[in-house]
């Protein structure tokens, strides 16, 4: 009768004990931002961005894209606005490496496109160097009309597209 119950309680006891080894041996859980700024120690000022994070889906901090007008490479107001606070968010954080990406609507060649996207990006680049980012922290690339944000083929579209995107390869 005695090893019978002790039969019943077998399971009970070995399910308690895997209980308790597993909570045991369970990290706490933290916040996406807190484990940003741990693998970073305390070097990033506060901000939530990710290696490979990318400034047109907002998960590389402070850096936002720049948009440039139909067949051009040239800087706007707009465009300097923005890349003046991508330049003081680059000082601010010195372990911060980017890509820079250059992108166009869909219109035109292949060819052109990989060379305008190359322009884009480079002008990107130029500027910041010239507002004191290291060089050899920015790096450029061009997709061409290869990698859209937006699909529709109509202006709206298309100005979306042509766009300098920042990426995050070291922080």
């Amino acid at each position: 009768m005695r090893s019978s119950q002790n039969l019943r309680l077998f399971p009970l006891i070995i399910l308690t004990g895997l209980f308790l080894a597993g909570g045991c041996a369970t990290k706490p859980k933290t916040s996406a931002s807190e484990d940003t700024l741990s693998a970073n120690n305390g070097q990033n000022h506060g901000l939530d961005f990710e290696l490979n994070g990318d400034s047109d889906s907002n998960k590389a901090g402070e850096l936002k894209t720049v948009y440039f007008d139909f067949n051009s490479s040239e800087l706007t107001s707009a465009t300097n606005t923005t890349l003046n606070n991508n330049a003081a968010f680059l000082k601010n954080n010195p372990a911060v490496k980017v890509q820079i990406e250059g992108h166009c609507d869909e219109r035109g060649g292949v060819q052109y496109n990989l060379a305008l996207g190359e322009k884009r990006a480079k002008a990107a680049h130029d500027y910041l160097v010239a507002k004191g980012v290291e060089a050899s922290r920015v790096a450029t690339i061009s997709y061409g009309k290869e990698r859209p944000v937006a699909f529709g083929h109509d202006e709206e579209a298309w100005s979306q597209n042509r766009r300098a995107n920042f990426v995050v390869t070291a922080k």
